[in-house]
């Protein structure tokens, strides 16, 4: 194989069943990979789109690309060509607009060990739908488990100061934090309970499927509303709110143990 050394049999039963699509396969890297595509490891991570461009880009250079995310390291993923131009600017010469990303959150990442897949970041394929095909799956990065993008305590981090706060306390927080004046952004799963005049507000919905399509953009939205913090009601728990509840903790710079006063414990 070009990129890699030996293809683990479940990866190939996972590549029937998902690919092209959102999943990312780690196996160990072929000879002539170079350790700059690596990342200096043993092992490459391998995936193959879906979307037509890419489809079209990947035949033009002869079937594979390396390249990083179209981001500065630790911020915002983009979703839309303008959110690459805004924050790279001029440093980018070209810029190829397939439209908004169809899913918005970053692929499900797995390695294999032995004769089972691990999961190393959740995204749009589950949990759930891997065990159907591979049977056994080993959650989180083992200690031997191999470097992956996104795998740091904090990233997709937008640059204001960023807070999840109980489901049920978004409102108090809202009132409090915004208090004497200051400006804060909410991202929430309804309307607010009454209005908060120094509060922008966004209802990201209820259903896990829009709220991540949608959750770079409105987290960019809120970064430059030009608020002093941003507030993220907590999440429900459950498989489809996985991805979702793993970016916005990487996200956050904290999780609020608060009451309904709005007081906060903000933990690190």
């Amino acid at each position: 194989h070009r990129w890699v050394s030996e293809v683990p049999e479940l990866a190939l039963r996972l590549a029937e069943r998902f690919w092209p699509g959102p999943l990312t396969m780690v196996m160990p890297r072929a000879a002539n990979v170079h350790e700059v595509v690596t990342g200096g490891q043993d092992t490459v991570a391998v995936r193959v789109p879906s979307h037509p461009m890419a489809q079209q880009l990947l035949t033009a250079f002869g079937g594979g690309i390396a390249a990083p995310s179209a981001n500065r390291y630790g911020k915002l993923s983009p979703t839309r060509a303008e959110h690459v131009r805004e924050e790279l600017g001029e440093t980018v010469k070209v810029i190829l607009d397939g439209g908004e990303c169809q899913i918005g959150l970053e692929s499900t990442i797995v390695s294999f060990e032995d004769s089972s897949v691990r999961l190393l970041r959740p995204g749009a394929v589950t949990a759930a739908q891997i065990r159907q095909v591979a049977g056994e799956l080993l959650m989180g990065a083992g200690r031997a488990a191999p470097r992956v993008p996104g795998g740091t305590p904090t990233h997709y981090a937008p640059t204001t100061t960023m807070t999840i706060v109980p489901a049920g306390e978004i409102d108090a927080h809202a009132a409090a934090q915004s208090e004497g004046g200051r400006r804060v952004a909410v991202l929430a799963q309804r309307l607010p309970l009454r209005a908060h005049k120094y509060v922008t507000w966004i209802n990201a919905g209820r259903r896990p499927e829009q709220y991540g399509h949608d959750l770079y953009a409105n987290l960019r939205t809120l970064d430059k509303a030009g608020c002093q913090r941003i507030l993220v009601q907590d999440v429900p728990e459950g498989e489809p709110w996985d991805a979702i509840r793993d970016r916005l903790l990487r996200a956050a710079s904290g999780v609020s143990e608060g009451d309904d006063t709005g007081a906060m414990a903000v933990l690190p």
